[in-house]
Order: structure tokens, then sequence, then C-alpha cells
């Protein structure tokens, strides 16, 4: 495995693999990698012929507030993780590298971007739609391989890739969980023993929701009122967003077509710790 730093040198070799007809996959995170990032490198290592990792701790995505300086950079880890895993090229530039004096340019994501995690966290997407579209032309893949876990991130890569036109396939990698059924993130590093436990109420959220739909309630706000309730009465848990959308779409809906697809999104303060999960439920 050969480690970047440099983003004129991520292209180079980008475009010499391309000419040499390698299939490319990348993978992107902010390192402190564990079992879901292992998964989308483990999908990649299936599809391409190359598969480049990058990781980057992106500043413009975090707000004033939010623990930019706090996250964790365990890169000795992760060297060893991504290597282990069967990445050919791990791309791990610094911030001057990425974001030089001057730099101006940044993407606006639009509606998507501006509900759910995007009103809780102004101008996060458009940091993130910044970073995954230089990270595009930097690596130059032919896939891109992202977890669902994030999947109104998903679905504003998936709008952007759309509308720039960009000549790239968006692969959706299932969500990894733990055998509780908390969905693994590297937030979970900050949970107690007894926040871990009162965390999984996301998962069984999710699970009420199922059962619901299965048994053909189709009132998608009184589910969501359901399970915000089941979350607000978990002790050291309180309720962010409990809400559902169109799956085609994403727009928020307030009642299930049969044969129809939607993804419940929720987000929740388990001590001082905040935690995002999704599922995605057919109506049948």
């Amino acid at each position: 495995m050969q480690i970047i730093t440099e983003p004129c040198q991520m292209q180079a070799i980008a475009e010499k693999l391309r000419l040499n007809r390698q299939l490319i996959g990348v993978v992107m995170t902010m390192g402190a990698l564990h079992e879901g990032h292992l998964s989308l490198v483990k999908l990649a290592r299936q599809s391409s012929g190359t598969v480049i990792l990058t990781i980057f701790v992106n500043p413009s995505q975090f707000g004033a507030n939010e623990d930019l300086h706090q996250y964790p950079r365990p890169f000795e880890q992760d060297v060893a993780l991504a290597k282990a895993a069967g990445v050919d090229y791990l791309f791990a530039p610094e911030a001057r590298n990425i974001y030089p004096e001057n730099y101006q340019t940044t993407l606006e994501c639009g509606a998507l971007g501006k509900r759910l995690e995007g009103e809780r966290r102004p101008g996060h997407f458009n940091g993130v739609a910044t970073i995954v579209t230089k990270l595009f032309h930097i690596t130059k893949p032919h896939r891109a391989i992202f977890g669902e876990k994030d999947a109104q991130q998903l679905a504003i890569i998936r709008q952007i890739v759309k509308d720039l036109d960009l000549d790239i396939t968006v692969v959706a990698a299932p969500i990894v969980r733990e055998e509780s059924g908390l969905a693994v993130s590297s937030r979970n590093i900050y949970l107690s023993s007894q926040e871990r436990s009162a965390a999984t109420i996301l998962y069984q959220g999710i699970c009420h929701a199922e059962k619901s739909i299965a048994s053909k309630k189709r009132d998608l706000l009184a589910i969501a009122a359901e399970i915000e309730q089941m979350i607000a009465s978990t002790p050291g848990c309180r309720p962010d967003y409990v809400t559902f959308v169109d799956e085609e779409r994403f727009e928020l809906t307030e009642r299930a077509e049969e044969g129809k697809e939607y993804r419940l999104l929720l987000a929740a303060y388990c001590g001082a710790v905040r935690l995002i999960d999704n599922g995605k439920i057919r109506a049948s």
C-alpha cells in the first residue's frame, strides 16, 4: 500500500491507472477506521481493480461548536487497518493542501442540504459536497462506495453526481451494526457503557417502524411520534428528530403508500453524544 499526501501526485497516479484501464474504486473517510469503513473497502475490493482510501478530517463540514479538534486521528492504526483490508493507495492530505491560502470556492447543496441534518448543522452539507467533489477530481474513481448510515449525505452525493454529470457510479453499502443493533460509528467511542446500552433504542425504533408498517399501519407521523416517545422514555436519551422520507426523492412524507419504499431517519442524544441512524422500509 502506498501513502500519498499531495493532491497532484494522487491525481497523476489515478490518471495513469485510468490510462492502463484499471477500474478505480474510492472509499472516502475521516479516519478512525472501524468495521463500517472496512465493509466499504471490502465492497470496493470486490468490484474494482484498484482501491483508493481517503482519510481527511474536513474542517469545512464542522460547525463552530462541533468537535473538529477532538475528532479522533489514530493514523498509524488506520494505516495498519487499511493495509490489512487490501487498500492500494491511501490518500491522506494536509488541510493546507486541500484548502490552500485564498481558497474561495464551495458547492451549494440546495433544498436537500438544508433540512434535517442540514437544518441542525448549517453549512455542513456544503462542506461535504465541496470535499467530496474535490476528492472525486483528485482520485478519478469509476466507483465511489458510501455507507447507508449517513443516508442524507448519500442522497446529496447522488444528487451531485447527477447534477454535475460526473461519470461515477455511487455504490451504497449497508449499515454495519453491533450485535445489539447499535450502528457502528466513530462517535460510539464517546459513549459510556450505560449510554451504549441506552443507544440501542434507535435500532429498536427502526424495528418498531418495520413491525408497524408490516401490520398495515400507514400513518407515518403517528409511527414517528411513537418512536420519539420511546427514545424520550429511555434514561439518558432525548430525541432530536424522527421522520420518514420517500426513498426515491428523499422528501418528507406523512403517509405510506402500498408498494413504495421509505426511509426512517433518526437523530438522538445519548448523554452528550449525538447519534444518527436509519432504516429502509417497504410498505407491502
